[in-house]
């Protein structure tokens, strides 16, 4: 064992130590520069004699150069098996101090091992004040055994006089080197060294930089401790991987992707791959000095899309590395020696995946689907906050983009404390990923956190935020940088319509400072993933806030269960869960977004309904099946591959499976001339339908030039037709048949130097053009030393000649450059199809309406379900409506209910009822009628009249909002606030149990006090349920009959102990919530029932007898003073009672 006073490693208080020693050395200046620079330049020391001993020293042993003693390399193989056994228990340090008392005198050139160690032992003050004998007694017992050795101090006196003047040589120089206090440092940068151990380690002090020979035996053990030099290919990656450092760099080596370091451990847990141990960190830390290689995990080339899929869904941001140049090319190449050319091809992150027709949506096989992501890339910016506290005002600009389909939606608008207008956008937006521009207000910051980090929000899954930062000058930057984004697009696309392209410029520079600041972020954003093309497309620019769209806030959005249900957050039991029956998925996008836009404008909202029930009548005429028929043949995502074929990402079988479903769906109504031919008399439908045809012609020419069954192959050499292959193409096919053919004519040469008339190639584990010869035959004799032999058998061998090996060469050559061209011609014709997006575009979305369109026309033949007739005025009468989700999921049938409201009579209902008796599925069944309506369905009712709401408003449910600060209480007067601002005439509001956070006096005053100005300042439709029995008096202040008392009905039984719930909806009021059933429902012991009914009975009794009193006193006051006011209080007092 190492003995306890080696110093296992210099800690940085030693290393200080040292330096200030240092520089109280009295050798004179004009001895510095002694150090002999005539010798020869000496073997560098092994990196590993270095780690024990200090950095001084490290530099001082480049002055002797002597050869090793033969003894040494008997001693070590002497300790071979002992060092084996102690490398296992002993720690690091001992093993590095041994290598260093092993290597010295390998370079210091005495003859006797007693003076080997007082290098390896030295310390600033042993240097300048030797004591041979202790120090050799010492180290040699380290070397050979724990018992002292014999003899060492006579060979010490004998080489007395060298050890002095190698003592002076070394002092001289370390003074020279590292004399002054920061030497350490310059040393440490010199060498670019980032810690005090890889400085022991690589640092050879001198400039020298090669690593020494390895030596054999025991040396060899101690050379294995030396940090390893980086590969040229780890230099490769390193370089790339610090440019990149927040993304998991995948890379191509050969025929497979490598992680390394750090994202290797990532990917291991991610993908369920092995990690093979090796350093995590990418910065040459001493922890990991005893590591040779980076961490490292791999998977074959052909399963990348699936892994970057995987890595992507779980939110890292993944780039991959490729080899840019090939094998064949490189060896003719300048560059035969060094790695191959390496280049980082792709980023990918959950916006910015648009690599795969199927996105990253789960499938339908999943067994618990999130909320479908819709993949947009939000980027949000925001200017400084105005005023203070709940006064708190900010201007917010948003840009949200789906790089999958081309949609951009913008829009900058002012927002109060609460931010719901924040929340209200990113709900209906569910963006994948934040790109957050600049500082934002805490409010808005806990928002985006809680939205994107949450994994029960309504993403379903949790979101990337990436930050950039927002100098001063941002808006002028931002503008200068659009206009010149667009001008340049205007040049490259000189030959399609000026006017066009001036419009879209016209149309970008009209855009709000904060939209503008948010764009130009979002094209430097989208540069890196080359995928800032989708801005060309401003036909899909569409402002969020346009008033055409009933606005369904955050609230009403997760309240109404629009997206997704409140008990798992997943789709099913939502609104659109039970309105999508679409075929496609275009089809089913485009009806999310008129699920959370209903419409408003009672024109299109009719044009939309009688389309629909256009469809549902003519169910089993031929347009309609043949609709279906061509919707249900469609397999690929349209739009999806239309955006990739912009983006030049398409593969050549996702190519043909397109167009050829384009050219298919469009070839059926190439017969259309007018809309009569049609067959439909809905405007919308022949609107569609005669978008369809349009492109056949185009999609028929482009087909033309494939060859089919090369396409479904992926071959890219075979891929276009023979007459539409150019001319270099051609030019490499003939030369590649040319040297072909000179291979099989060398056959006659190669078989008349094996004396036969011919002989025939082979192909052996994919190697071609290999001649066999047969062991021990005549002919083995005559092969010429020149042919290579390339593989064997027991009976054969196998060769290859000067000439073939040449040919092969020059045939690969030709290979590669045909491959080159092949992949320009191919990007080519997608130029070419890109030239046609828009029309391409336009007939997608056609198909898209239809699918949508039919979607509700199958929900609109469902029993049950009728056609809402639309008013202009403020109205909502409902027949026997039904909760649309809860019909379908409850095995019982649902009680119907009616409900009147209109902004001429009844305007609010205050609806009260036991527990569980049904209150807030009958206010949500009007709500989501009312939705469904104004989407332009059927409506799950016996008769509805609807009129055109243009908001509805919830608050329901109690919770409080921890991250804000936030008590149950003032959430929920926040939201009623926020209400109160928004709300119009022409809205529907829905209060549930307001005011029940606080005491019962404050909660039933605030409720009285919001129902009051809710139903005379405001005049909206209201639906306000409460258990505050005191509130049923309002109704008497409206003697228009503005307010009406409903109840939910119910039977008791057992004296009240047992309640039936009848679920239908009646005048008047209910005197009781019947709290202490819904106990017994919930199973609360008995015990604690009951004596909560005692206690319910003392405090009726109880508040029976004051009333009692008050009554006798107004009586007595009565009869005393008289009065009209007296007898109106005693009138009241009686009819509480």
């Amino acid at each position: 064992m190492a003995p306890k006073s080696s110093p296992p490693q210099s800690s940085s208080s030693q290393r200080t130590k040292q330096s200030q020693i240092s520089s109280f050395f009295t050798r004179k200046p004009s001895q510095a520069p002694k150090p002999a620079a005539t010798k020869p330049t000496p073997p560098a020391l092994p990196a590993a004699a270095n780690e024990a001993s200090y950095e001084p020293r490290a530099t001082s042993s480049d002055e002797d150069n002597s050869l090793p003693i033969p003894t040494v390399n008997r001693h070590r193989r002497k300790r071979v098996a002992d060092e084996d056994t102690e490398e296992d228990t002993s720690g690091a340090p001992p093993k590095r101090a041994r290598s260093v008392a092993i290597d010295s005198p390998a370079n210091e050139g005495s003859t006797d091992i007693a003076h080997r160690p007082s290098l390896g032992q030295a310390s600033t003050t042993s240097l300048n004040t030797p004591k041979p004998p202790k120090i050799s007694d010492r180290t040699s017992k380290y070397i050979f055994s724990s018992s002292p050795p014999v003899g060492d101090e006579n060979e010490d006196d004998e080489d007395a006089a060298v050890e002095q003047k190698r003592k002076e040589k070394l002092h001289e120089k370390f003074v020279k080197k590292l004399g002054k206090p920061d030497s350490f440092i310059e040393l440490r940068r010199k060498n670019k060294v980032i810690s005090e151990e890889t400085a022991e380690e690589e640092g050879e002090g001198d400039e020298e930089d090669e690593e020494p020979a390895p030596k054999k035996g025991k040396k060899g053990a101690a050379v294995k401790k030396a940090a390893p030099k980086l590969t040229p290919m780890d230099k490769q990656y390193l370089e790339i991987k610090r440019k990149n450092l927040d993304t998991i760099i995948v890379m191509e080596v050969g025929y497979k992707f490598k992680i390394y370091g750090e994202d290797a451990r990532t990917a291991s847990k991610e993908l369920g791959i092995v990690c093979i141990p090796g350093k995590f960190r990418y910065d040459e830390h001493p922890s990991e000095a005893h590591y040779a290689k980076f961490a490292s995990a791999s998977f074959p080339v052909h399963r990348l899309q699936v892994h970057v899929k995987r890595l992507v869904q779980a939110n890292h941001k993944v780039g991959v590395v490729r080899q840019v140049e090939t094998a064949a090319l490189k060896k003719v190449g300048d560059n035969k020696n060094a790695p191959f050319t390496r280049e980082l091809t792709n980023l990918y992150t959950k916006g910015t995946y648009v690599d795969d027709v199927e996105g990253l949506e789960p499938s339908a096989g999943a067994s618990k689907p999130g909320a479908q992501s819709t993949g947009y890339l939000l980027c949000l910016t925001e200017s400084n906050a105005k005023g203070w506290g709940t006064d708190e005002k900010v201007q917010v600009g948003l840009v949200a983009v789906q790089p999958a389909t081309g949609d951009i939606i913008y829009d900058d608008f002012e927002d109060g404390f609460m931010r719901s207008d924040v929340e209200t956008r990113l709900l209906h937006i569910a963006p994948a990923e934040f790109l957050i521009v600049g500082e934002l207000s805490k409010a808005t910051e806990k928002l985006i956190q809680h939205l994107s980090a949450s994994k029960t929000n309504v993403f379903g899954d949790k979101a990337r935020v990436e930050r950039v930062e927002k100098p001063k000058t941002m808006a002028a930057q931002a503008y200068s940088h659009i206009s010149n984004f667009y001008a340049d697009k205007m040049k490259s696309s000189q030959d399609s319509n000026s006017d066009h392209q001036g419009a879209i410029l016209d149309k970008v520079h009209q855009l709000s400072e904060h939209v503008t600041i948010c764009l130009s972020a979002m094209i430097t954003h989208l540069s890196e993933y080359k995928l800032e093309h989708v801005f060309d497309l401003t036909k899909y620019f569409q402002p969020f806030s346009a008033r055409s769209y009933m606005l369904l806030n955050g609230n009403t959005l997760s309240s109404l269960e629009i997206y997704q249900n409140q008990t798992d957050y997943t789709g099913k039991g939502s609104l659109f869960w039970t309105m999508d029956r679409t075929k496609t998925r275009f089809g089913q996008r485009l009806l999310r977004k008129w699920v959370g836009r209903p419409l408003i404008d009672k024109e299109r909202l009719e044009e939309r309904i009688s389309a629909v029930e256009e469809l549902k009548e003519g169910e089993n005429t031929i347009p309609v099946d043949k609709l279906k028929f061509l919707l249900g043949k469609i397999r690929t995502d349209l739009e999806k591959v239309l955006i990739r074929i912009y983006y030049k990402k398409c593969s050549r079988p996702e190519l043909l499976s397109a167009l050829q479903t384009l050219q298919s769906i469009s070839g059926e109504y190439s017969f259309i001339k007018s809309a009569k031919d049609i067959g439909f008399s809905s405007p919308l439908l022949n609107e569609a339908v005669s978008n369809i045809p349009k492109i056949y012609e185009d999609v028929t020419g482009f087909l033309d030039k494939i060859n089919a069954q090369a396409a479904r192959d992926d071959d890219k050499y075979s891929f276009f037709r023979e007459e539409y292959e150019g001319d270099d193409i051609n030019d490499f096919k003939l030369s590649i048949a040319s040297v072909e053919d000179d291979l099989n004519t060398h056959k006659t040469d190669a078989g008349a130097k094996l004396g036969k008339s011919k002989v025939d190639y082979v192909i052996v584990a994919g190697i071609e053009y290999l001649i066999e010869v047969k062991k021990k035959s005549p002919e083995e004799k005559k092969v010429p030393a020149s042919w290579q032999q390339i593989s064997a058998t027991q009976k054969v061998a196998r060769f290859h000649t000067p000439e073939v090996k040449r040919m092969l060469q020059e045939r690969d050559q030709y290979k590669e450059s045909l491959a080159a061209a092949c992949d320009s011609a191919f990007v080519r014709l997608l130029n070419d199809i890109s030239s046609k997006y828009q029309e391409l575009r336009d007939c997608v979305h056609s198909l898209a309406t239809l699918d949508a369109l039919l979607s509700l026309a199958i929900l609109a033949s469902q029993p049950g379900y009728v056609k809402p007739t639309f008013t202009s005025s403020t109205e909502l009468s409902i027949i026997g409506g039904r909760h649309p989700m809860v019909e379908q999921l409850l095995l019982d049938t649902y009680v119907p209910n009616d409900l009147q409201l209109s902004h001429a009579s009844t305007r609010a209902l205050l609806v009260t009822g036991p527990n569980m008796g049904g209150k807030s599925s009958y206010v949500r069944s009007a709500a989501l009628i009312a939705i469904m309506g104004q989407i332009g369905s059927y409506v799950p009712a016996t008769s509805a009249r609807l009129g055109m709401l243009d908001a509805v408003f919830t608050r329901m449910g109690a919770f409080d909002n921890m991250l804000k600060g936030e008590s149950t209480f003032m959430v929920e007067l926040s939201e009623t606030a926020d209400i109160l601002k928004s709300a119009t005439p022409r809205s529907l509001i829905i209060l549930d149990e307001l005011g029940r956070g606080t005491s019962t006096f404050d909660g039933v005053a605030i409720a009285e006090a919001v129902l009051d100005y809710v139903i005379r300042e405001l005049k909206s439709l209201t639906l306000f349920i409460t258990h505050y029995q005191h509130l049923a008096r309002l109704q008497e202040r409206f003697e228009a009959r503005e307010l009406r008392n409903v109840h939910m009905r119910f039977e008791e039984q057992d004296g009240g102990k047992e309640l039936v719930f009848l679920y239908e909806v009646a005048e008047g009021m209910s005197h009781r919530s019947y709290g202490l059933n819904v106990a017994r429902l919930a199973r609360v012991p008995e015990k604690v029932i009951d004596v909560a009914e005692v206690k319910s009975r003392e405090l009726e009794e109880s508040m029976a007898a004051c009333r009692m009193a008050n009554m006798s006193r107004m009586v007595e006051g009565l009869l005393l003073e008289g009065g009209e006011e007296g007898l109106d209080k005693l009138i009241e007092g009686i009819e509480q009672l």
